[in-house]
């Protein structure tokens, strides 16, 4: 396929080009930075400069470009703030971004679109042993700050569903680990010795490796089902201790400081929602069955290279492991 794509230089970037690569793929990239020109056609995709919140912008960008898809990766999390609020560029881009990003897919040509979607789409709250399919309500308010997020995944997701003419998919992540993502973000705040490792109960979450949200990403743009939403998460969920232990050993950081719950909040109230109230099993059987992948990374401890390593290039047959109660790390 030829591909337009958004978020080519973030945590999942360099993973997805060389996935799209590896299958035969032909990706012209937006990027807002020129100097990231280098990257880009070194990873073998076309640059195309433009902001993607620029509508205007964007669509001279683009125009004589065709493309069977469009996909959009993008994000701001380097420009997030302490605090959580509406005018988050992240969540700018979710809504305001996808609306650009399917105007452009118009101007290519494109008959699918392939959004980035979140599980924590499903509710910052306590979710207890009920395991969460793509069929379970969401972005449905629980009265958090974690709201915001969830409501910046709904809107991707329903206008790509709703987008006349083309194919719309949406990938829920879990949160991403590995090379330039969430955990190397975490590291960095234990070798500065930040207390961000909750004392006592914390939440759980579902976590993905971004070469397995890659490989996801490509096999839903070939395979995905029009106004079809998929769980993309590894096999085994975590709790936050874990997932900082983990982080800690791996990168062999400062041993992490345990701090009160009360401190997180304080401090970071976005984090200390997700920490300390979302806690969620999550499934990824119907990404299994209808788009043929499995988890090359089964956990955090594999992806992260303490126990053996994935070794296995993306597969194609069925695959049915779900996170279950209780199966962690």
């Amino acid at each position: 396929m030829k591909v337009l794509l958004a978020g080519a230089t973030g945590a999942i970037g360099g993973p997805l080009l060389a996935s799209m690569s590896a299958r035969g793929h032909q990706v012209h990239a937006i990027i807002r930075n020129p100097a990231h020109r280098e990257r880009i056609v070194g990873a073998g995709a076309i640059p195309v400069v433009a902001d993607v919140l620029d509508r205007e912008a964007l669509l001279r960008a683009v125009e004589g470009l065709s493309a069977d898809a469009v996909m959009h990766q993008a994000t701001a999390l380097r420009g997030a703030g302490r605090t959580l609020s509406a005018s988050d560029p992240t969540l700018a881009l979710r809504r305001i971004g996808t609306t650009h990003l399917l105007a452009a897919a118009r101007s290519v040509g494109a008959r699918r679109f392939v959004t980035q979607s979140l599980i924590t789409g499903y509710g910052y709250r306590d979710h207890g042993p009920h395991l969460l399919t793509e069929d379970d309500p969401f972005g449905v308010p629980v009265g958090n700050v974690g709201d915001l997020v969830a409501a910046g995944s709904l809107a991707t997701e329903q206008q790509v569903f709703d987008a006349e003419g083309i194919d719309g998919i949406a990938l829920r992540y879990g949160m991403f680990y590995g090379p330039r993502a969430f955990s190397d973000t975490f590291a960095a705040l234990l070798r500065k010795h930040v207390p961000f490792r909750p004392r006592g109960t914390s939440g759980t979450a579902g976590f993905v490796h971004v070469q397995d949200a890659a490989d996801a990403a490509v096999l839903a743009m070939e395979r995905g089902r029009d106004g079809q939403a998929y769980n993309v998460v590894d096999d085994r969920p975590a709790t936050w201790q874990e997932f900082v232990d983990t982080v800690a050993a791996a990168h062999r950081t400062p041993r992490p400081v345990s701090t009160p719950g009360w401190f997180i909040r304080a401090m970071v109230p976005y984090l200390g929602c997700l920490m300390l109230d979302a806690s969620m099993q999550v499934s990824h059987e119907r990404a299994s069955a209808e788009l043929g992948w499995t988890p090359n990374y089964p956990d955090l401890r594999t992806g992260l290279g303490l126990t053996g390593r994935g070794t296995q290039p993306p597969r194609t047959g069925p695959h049915t492991k779900t996170h279950t109660e209780g199966e962690v790390p």
